[in-house]
C-alpha cells in the first residue's frame, strides 16, 4: 500500500512539474523554444501572464510564469520579439494572479 501511494505521489509530481511555467528569457531568437511578443493591451494577447516571485507559485499551464536565473532551470526558453508578426505567441502582463488565463486556447500547446 505504501508503495502505491508513493508511486501515485511521484506520478502527480512529474505531471504537475511538466506543465509548470518556468521560463528563461534568451538574448537571441535561435536560442528560444518560443518567440513572444508583449502586447500593449490585454485584448490583443493570446495569453494573459502574471509574473510570480517564486517557482512554487506556478501550477499548470495557466499563465503564471516564474522567470528563472538560468536556462537549465526553465521549462521553456523564450525570446521577446520587437514586432507581433515575428511572434509565436502574444502575451499581456497582468498585475494579479487571478487575471492570468488563456484567451486563445488554440495556442495552448505552445507551452506544453
Amino acid at each position: 500500500m505504501k508503495k502505491a501511494v508513493l508511486l501515485l505521489v511521484l506520478i502527480i509530481g512529474i505531471i504537475t512539474s511538466s506543465f509548470a511555467q518556468k521560463v528563461y528569457s534568451v538574448d537571441d531568437a535561435y536560442q528560444a523554444d518560443i518567440k513572444i511578443f508583449a502586447t500593449d493591451y490585454d485584448y490583443q494577447a493570446d495569453l494573459l501572464v502574471h509574473k510570480v516571485d517564486n517557482d512554487y507559485q506556478v501550477s499548470g499551464n495557466k499563465g503564471l510564469w516564474y522567470f528563472t536565473d538560468h536556462d537549465y532551470q526553465a521549462d521553456k526558453k523564450v525570446f521577446f520579439t520587437d514586432y507581433d508578426y515575428q511572434a509565436d505567441l502574444k502575451i499581456f502582463f497582468v498585475k494579479n494572479s487571478y487575471q492570468a488565463k488563456w484567451r486563445e486556447k488554440a495556442k495552448i500547446h505552445l507551452l506544453y
